[in-house]
């Protein structure tokens, strides 16, 4: 699901990842055929440093997207792990992404004193839950950060603590890829 990159590249890179210690790789015996990747200890060492860099990049990178650009909102929450500074305020938020004629995209963060986890599908019991269609999420991490397209239910004061992480702290925020 990796836009302009041919499913050879993919393997490649992935079993590049896998051979330098990033990745582990399990391959299930099923039709068809699956296989999962997962980061190990020493790729998940390097979340701080991706926080870091995207903090730079909120700071001195970040503008409103152009029409030929867009936000790979995913990225942006994926980069939660390094953002956030253990010892918050533990619960668990669900995102959900709306777009108009798709299925909805969710990820699920759980956050606990040594840190944040994310999950990308619906939280079996969320403490909160953020919703908005993609639009209100790009503007919720564009520089002015105008959160008033989304839905917040549940504890507003956790949520609110994910989306100021991710939002780059009271700096700028977003991931923008060139379409």
């Amino acid at each position: 699901m990796l836009p302009g990159i041919s499913t050879e590249q993919l393997r490649s890179r992935l079993n590049r990842m896998v051979a330098d210690g990033m990745l582990t790789r399990k391959r299930y015996r099923e039709v068809p055929p699956r296989v999962d990747y997962e980061l190990t200890d020493r790729a998940r060492e390097l979340m701080p440093v991706l926080g870091e860099l995207a903090r730079w990049g909120y700071e001195w990178a970040w503008s409103t997207p152009r029409d030929s650009e867009a936000v790979d909102l995913g990225a942006i929450f994926r980069l939660a792990p390094g953002l956030f500074a253990p010892g918050g305020m533990p619960g668990t938020v669900e995102f959900v992404v709306q777009q108009p004629r798709a299925r909805p995209a969710s990820f699920t963060f759980t956050i606990a004193d040594d840190g944040v986890e994310i999950e990308e599908g619906p939280a079996q019991r969320a403490d909160a839950k953020v919703t908005g269609m993609k639009d209100a999420w790009v503007a919720a991490f564009s520089p002015d950060r105008d959160r008033s397209g989304l839905e917040i239910t549940g504890e507003d004061g956790l949520a609110e603590t994910l989306l100021d992480t991710l939002a780059g702290a009271g700096t700028r925020a977003a991931s923008v890829h060139a379409a």
